[in-house]
């Protein structure tokens, strides 16, 4: 009786999170096999994988994808790398450590269109930004970053608002650690490297995969970024998937090439998450 009532109890909030992720997915599948275009108002018609072909063909695909992979990439080796060393070091105790742990976490929770803005007017400004006024004082001409190393620049702020949320999980993770272990193996004259490679990387194996999990599915949409600072430029320079599927619905006003490009990216994201997991989570329990 009383599983029964649970489940009943359940049941509504179960219904609408099946509804809140099903409809959108279903109607993204309707549409990537439809003809439908805004600026051509007509009956919607079956058009089979015509719209994933025109979205593998477009000039900007292939650009895309590669960015986005390098992308991931980039910001995920940088996030989980400095995450750790962070994470090591907050770990010990010092004076003061409770506010450097606060000053480090709070990057994560600036929106991302407030992130790139920063970035973009205050850091990154050819004439008037942080890194202009310091390549001039030492005698360097400043470097246009939006321009010049679109994606690079890209990477850089992305890394710079997640490598908390890495640091923020490594941290719990590392105080739940066995200290009787480390003490033992202290005691048998065991160094830094080898306590670090025996027991703390081992211990952070499910953290470092959650983190590369989490962050890779966050990655792989990010648009708020690109959008704000670079606009997919120059060129293709800085346009991932998920900004190109913004041009084809947005500009373009094409909702079926987009929605097959949606379709392609959800099927991209569980297929380098899948794998990521599993390579991280074997090379660390070894």
């Amino acid at each position: 009786m009383n599983s029964r009532l649970t489940k009943l109890l359940q049941a509504p909030s179960v219904i609408l999170l099946l509804l809140w992720m099903i409809v959108p997915l279903g109607m993204t599948l309707f549409f990537s096999f439809a003809r439908y275009n805004l600026l051509y108002p007509a009956p919607l018609s079956f058009d089979g994988l015509t719209n994933y072909e025109f979205f593998i063909t477009d000039s900007a695909f292939f650009p895309a994808l590669f960015n986005t992979l390098l992308l991931v990439g980039s910001v995920l080796f940088i996030t989980v790398v400095l995450g750790l060393l962070l994470a090591l070091l907050i770990n010990q105790p010092f004076w003061g450590r409770g506010i450097v742990r606060v000053m480090l976490i709070s990057p994560f929770f600036i929106m991302p269109t407030v992130n790139a803005l920063i970035w973009k007017n205050m850091l990154m400004n050819p004439v008037y930004g942080i890194f202009a006024v310091i390549a001039t004082a030492i005698g360097i001409d400043p470097i246009d970053w939006l321009a010049q190393v679109p994606l690079l620049s890209i990477i850089i702020i992305v890394s710079w608002q997640w490598t908390p949320f890495a640091l923020l999980i490594f941290i719990t993770s590392l105080q739940s650690e066995d200290s009787e272990q480390k003490e033992a193996a202290q005691l048998d004259g065991a160094g830094f490297w080898s306590i670090f490679r025996y027991l703390t990387l081992p211990h952070l194996a499910r953290p470092i995969a959650i983190v590369i999990m989490i962050q890779t599915i966050f990655h792989l949409s990010i648009f708020a970024e690109i959008f704000v600072t670079t606009g997919g430029g120059p060129g293709y320079d800085s346009t991932n998937l998920a900004f190109l599927i913004f041009s084809q619905a947005l500009l373009q006003f094409d909702v079926g090439v987009a929605s097959a490009g949606g379709v392609f990216a959800i099927i991209l994201a569980n297929i380098v998450a899948f794998f990521l997991i599993r390579a991280v989570g074997k090379n660390l329990m070894v």
